[in-house]
């Protein structure tokens, strides 16, 4: 199979099974998916690249994709590389100031707006942000729900440059790639350090981690891919285009609904969910609900609250799956790195692994003086490859502040080689703490802190200390309705950690502070920063 031009990797599934289901469109358990099959994908996305033509979108321009996880979406990248324009994902959780963002700075030709979807007033965002960011008004392609009737007067999308109806007709029609591969798609980054940035990939990067991806995810023809995730995000982007290359189906949830989703787990029989600890940890409480029988073979896992080792113990004792730590970004894709099975669990379940393909190279530098450090220190993780972002959209000057002289992607992360290719994610830079001198990741603490009985959660954040240096301040959710006290969990700590590395404030909350992103929800540790600068004791009290 080709490793360059996506339509051509997917027309040779189409030809080689046209009947193959490649999508299920679900409804987190409410009614039976309705199955797309790889020929009805390639006639729908013919049909789009038809409408958007006549839009006036040509080679070059962006398609924005404000849809949930619908089988339309698919089809509109499809579609978007016929033509040799690319696509920007817009999550559908966006508020007017972050979809004013991406139109700014994303300039697209035309939008394609999800109608009725969860009673969202997407109309009302879109025309407020369309005002908003003071660029040409895209025209709207207006899509319904799969299996709906298509809205045929939607002339209340229109905001100055036409609006018509998504293709409801799939009749059988050719998909041919654009003459020369380009840009593809775009991921918004999470924000953490300013203004989200628009990190656009090209096509035959895409298709190369796809393919690379599904190998070492294991997944074969016949295999089912959970696709819970925004499309419009990179991890459940990525996840999908890996399925689909590699030949198997993906079960498509526009909502989450932790019952529901596990249902048509169930039924369908998915076997691969690369997915955040948050989301898996929602299918856990579900599951131990029911306990139905699951198919799942393989689970890769995002560790962004702290759950990671107690959810893949939970996978490979009870399901049976084997379950692995992941590593990745917008700007690197969310499968740059995934553990080998032969690894112990210590490590294959933390965030890291090896590099899907050989093509991606990593190494850790030392970020105060650039020196390229051996196996098991620790420094910035920077990557080389064609996983690496291509460019910014709106904003081209940004790649000076992220790339080195010599070329590397300057992640922002910290980690330690372990092997050649192999590394451990450590955790972001800004969140390391510096202890007496010592570097020390806040994870050691917080897995000391969530293995007593009574707590389920914990974070660890670091803030200046009175007289300089950092305190490391810890907040704990408890498990029910044990109430662990501060001393009794600092006793915990230094039970078998070093002294300096027990918390010298631990804080019970109800529950911490997330931010749901197009990958998951994460723990605002800036947040808990500002908490724990709150609540430092005052001179003179």
């Amino acid at each position: 199979m080709t490793t360059g031009r996506l339509l051509t990797a997917f027309n040779t599934l189409v030809d080689a099974d046209p009947d193959a289901v490649m999508l299920f469109d679900a409804h987190a358990g409410r009614g039976p998916a309705l199955p797309v099959t790889r020929q009805e994908l390639r006639a729908r996305a013919a049909e789009v690249a038809a409408g958007l033509r006549a839009l006036g979108v040509e080679r070059g321009d962006c398609v924005a994709v404000w849809l949930p996880n619908w089988s339309q979406a698919v089809a509109v990248q499809l579609a978007a590389l016929a033509i040799g324009a690319h696509v920007i994902g817009v999550n559908t959780r966006y508020n007017v100031e972050e979809v004013t963002h991406v139109l700014a700075m994303a300039r697209p030709r035309a939008v394609v707006i999800a109608h009725g979807f969860h009673d969202l007033d997407l109309l009302g965002r879109f025309r407020a942000a369309v005002d908003a960011a003071g660029t040409d008004a895209p025209s709207t392609l207006v899509a319904t729900a799969p299996g709906a009737e298509p809205l045929l007067d939607v002339s209340a999308y229109d905001v100055g440059a036409g609006a018509v109806p998504f293709p409801s007709s799939c009749l059988d029609g050719s998909l041919t790639p654009s003459e020369t591969a380009g840009l593809a798609t775009a991921f918004t980054t999470s924000g953490s350090t300013g203004r989200p940035k628009l990190a656009g990939h090209g096509e035959t990067a895409l298709v190369q981690h796809a393919l690379a991806a599904g190998r070492r995810m294991g997944i074969r023809p016949g295999d089912l891919v959970l696709g819970a995730l925004p499309l419009s995000g990179v991890f459940g982007f990525n996840a999908t285009m890996a399925g689909i290359l590699a030949g198997a189906a993906v079960l498509l949830e526009p909502t989450f609904d932790a019952a529901g989703v596990l249902a048509d787990m169930a039924d369908h029989g998915v076997t691969h969910v690369a997915a955040g600890d948050d989301l898996l940890g929602r299918l856990v409480a579900a599951w131990r609900v029911d306990r139905p029988a699951l198919s799942l073979r393989w689970i890769g896992i995002a560790d962004f609250e702290g759950r990671a080792k107690e959810l893949s113990a939970w996978a490979e004792t009870e399901v049976g799956a084997q379950v692995t730590g992941l590593y990745g970004s917008s700007e690197l894709f969310a499968l740059t790195a995934i553990w080998p099975t032969d690894y112990p669990s210590e490590l294959r379940w933390t965030g890291g692994g090896q590099v899907v393909m050989p093509e991606i190279r990593v190494r850790v530098v030392d970020p105060a003086t650039g020196r390229v450090l051996p196996e098991g220190e620790d420094g910035e993780l920077q990557f080389r490859g064609p996983n690496v972002v291509e460019e910014y959209l709106g904003d081209p000057g940004i790649a000076a502040t992220v790339f080195t002289a010599d070329g590397w992607f300057r992640s922002g992360d910290l980690g330690r080689m372990v092997a050649a290719d192999v590394f451990q994610y450590i955790c972001r830079m800004g969140d390391v703490l510096r202890l007496r001198g010592f570097l020390v990741d806040p994870a050691e603490i917080e897995n000391r802190l969530v293995s007593h009985r009574a707590v389920r959660s914990a974070k660890v954040v670091g803030v200046p200390g009175p007289e300089g240096g950092t305190l490391a301040v810890a907040f704990v959710v408890p498990e029910g309705s044990a109430e662990p006290g501060e001393e009794e969990l600092k006793q915990w700590c230094a039970a078998t950690l070093a002294k300096f590395k027990v918390p010298s404030q631990v804080h019970v909350i109800d529950q911490m502070p997330t931010t749901s992103g197009t990958n998951g929800t994460k723990i605002r540790a800036a947040a808990l920063r500002e908490m724990a600068m709150l609540r430092q004791p005052r001179a003179g009290r």
